[in-house]
């Protein structure tokens, strides 16, 4: 077991979920997922690119909150106990939380994770050991989480001074997960386990993750094809593939089939409006008048500028239209 490799056993947690969903800023990433998982196993999360499948695997490890249903991992509860199954658990090669630095080597890579380990990771019974045995801990918890994950540092380039923007996939992936294990989990997450990859390599990655299941560590695996000896779990179809709920396309809507039309449903003929039809603008100044009696000459232009006030707002709406 990994456990006895750095000197702590560890074992695998049990998860249960049941009817569990997950919510994400567009609606609903995953729902209705059920699964019960002994310590040890290896479930295969499955399901296309955008089901909600990384969703469940963060919500699964304590990293996003459960919106509907309930789930227990270990002895942790969700949705109220994140934080202790935080502790528990580890994330590898997961686009967006794992990423890792391509300017970095590995080495550097390895050495960060054992410090930030060391600080923030141990218990306090570990904090008060002298530094160098703390250090001496440190090299062979990183030695058994290499051994773990399969990469051996020396069939690199370089070594561990190989940067990793040099490295294959499999080699970065490899990498992700044994920087995970250097914590130590029960229970450990990889996303993407598949992309990109070639049918051997997936082949080889499949065979260490069973390793690590094998060892005692329950292990949660993204893929879009799982193993058959693999516990599945199913996310269902891509979001961008689910059918719109919307009305018959242009295309598709054919046109009623009406009867004849009736003489009340004949739109009406429409002539010159004349008298009252008309609009202010299109009144003579006779027909704008009449009707008011005689006005004075003092009375006149005051209409006049009425007019021309209307004929002026009319000039500022249509130029604001075509604005």
């Amino acid at each position: 077991m990994l456990g006895s490799l750095v000197g702590e056993p560890t074992g695998g947690v049990r998860i249960a979920a049941e009817g569990l969903g997950v919510k994400g800023p567009r609606g609903w990433a995953v729902r209705g997922i059920s699964l019960d998982a002994e310590p040890g196993a290896l479930v295969a999360v499955e399901g296309p690119s955008g089901s909600g499948r990384t969703c469940l695997l963060l919500a699964l490890t304590g990293r996003m909150k459960v919106a509907e249903g309930t789930a227990a991992v270990g002895e942790a509860r969700l949705p109220k106990q994140l934080a202790a199954v935080r502790r528990v658990s580890a994330l590898a090669h997961v686009p967006g939380v794992t990423d890792l630095d391509p300017a970095l080597t590995v080495g550097e890579h390895l050495r960060e994770r054992a410090l930030l380990q060391r600080r923030f990771g141990d218990s306090l019974r570990g904090l008060l050991r002298p530094p160098g045995e703390r250090a001496a801990e440190a090299g062979r918890r990183v030695d058994a989480a290499l051994a773990a994950a399969g990469l051996g540092l020396d069939a690199l380039p370089k070594g561990p001074r190989t940067a990793v923007r040099d490295l294959e996939r499999l080699e970065a992936l490899r990498l992700s997960v044994a920087l995970a294990l250097i914590g130590r989990p029960r229970l450990l997450g990889v996303d993407d386990t598949d992309l990109k990859l070639s049918d051997d390599e997936r082949d080889e990655v499949w065979a260490l993750l069973r390793s690590l299941a094998d060892a005692g560590t329950t292990v949660l695996a993204v893929c879009s094809e799982a193993p058959e000896d693999a516990l599945r779990v199913s996310t269902g179809q891509s979001r961008d593939e689910e059918p719109a709920e919307q009305g018959p396309q242009a295309g598709d809507e054919q046109p009623a089939e009406e009867g004849p039309v009736t003489a009340d449903q004949q739109p009406a003929e429409e002539g010159p409006r004349t008298g009252d039809e008309r609009t202010w603008d299109e009144r003579t100044w006779d027909e704008r008048t009449a009707g008011d009696g005689p006005r004075t000459a003092d009375e006149q232009p005051a209409v006049v500028e009425d007019a021309d006030e209307g004929e002026g707002k009319a000039d500022a709406i249509a130029e604001t239209g075509r604005a």
